[in-house]
């Protein structure tokens, strides 16, 4: 069903609703939170749900049409296990990017190492961790896994709408490479088990993790963890390990999970 979707239409509206809902929250001088909270019930809740509900109406089916809890248990500890070696790579990557643009734009490592203030309104920390946690991951794989895996895999060949979806993801976050790469782990979850819920469960854990990171703010691994333009070249031997010993897992995993998949978009079941 999702391949009858268009991915078009998606990006557009998601795009109009958001310059409309900033248009009319700045018109109205709302507070300093408020476009954040409503900015992101519109991305993630009124936009999606309109999107969606009409192609599942219009085809007669519902979300248990491509979730389905037979067989997740089996995937929990790999799911866990990939979250860990994404996770340490995303780390270590950031120190990678940091290490290579210090020499060049110490500004610019200043500038990303800043830490940004977060409102302490107790309804605004649960509304965010929920989102982070729960609404992003679910609403990320319907887009990115759903609509426009399956959209580029007709289009062009399974790697091919594998690579383009993933890299799409990447651009739209921070940690670009560590997205990209973890897009192309959660493709090939959906592709291999035809059951979205799998990579959705990936995303959880994952953003779970994140959001604890946000609030709590450890200061753990303290060998790998980067608070300053010192740090980058103090802590560099075991960034430079972990980062090593996480690519080749994390590129080891997506071997293991692409092999034997079918290469034509037509030898893909339904």
């Amino acid at each position: 069903m999702f391949e009858q979707m268009k991915a078009r239409y998606l990006i557009l509206f998601s795009v109009l609703g958001m310059i409309a809902t900033l248009v009319i929250l700045i018109a109205l001088g709302v507070s300093d939170i408020t476009p954040d909270v409503v900015s992101q019930l519109v991305l993630y809740v009124v936009v999606p749900g309109i999107y969606f509900g009409y192609y599942f109406r219009k085809h007669q089916s519902s979300v248990w049409d491509v979730l389905s809890l037979n067989g997740i248990r089996k995937w929990l500890p790999a799911l866990f296990a990939l979250v860990a070696v994404s996770i340490a790579f995303s780390i270590s990557m950031f120190w990678f990017q940091l290490f290579m643009l210090a020499p060049v734009a110490p500004w610019l490592v200043n500038f990303m190492l800043e830490e940004f203030p977060v409102p302490n309104t107790p309804g605004y920390i649960v509304f965010t961790i929920f989102t982070i946690a729960i609404l992003a991951p679910i609403v990320e794989e319907f887009m990115f896994r759903g609509v426009l895996l399956k959209r580029m895999i007709a289009k062009t060949s399974m790697w091919g709408g594998i690579l383009i979806s993933s890299l799409l993801f990447g651009i739209l976050h921070l940690d670009i490479i560590g997205a990209f790469l973890f897009g192309v782990v959660a493709s090939l979850l959906y592709v291999r088990t035809n059951n979205l819920l799998v990579p959705i469960l990936l995303h959880i854990i994952n953003n779970s993790l994140a959001a604890a990171a946000l609030f709590l703010a450890p200061t753990w691994p303290e060998s790998l963890a980067i608070f300053s333009l010192a740090d980058i070249y103090a802590k560099a031997a075991p960034n430079a390990v972990v980062l090593g010993i996480s690519a080749v897992l994390l590129i080891g995993a997506i071997f293991w999970l692409g092999r034997g998949l079918p290469k034509a978009p037509e030898e893909i079941h339904q």
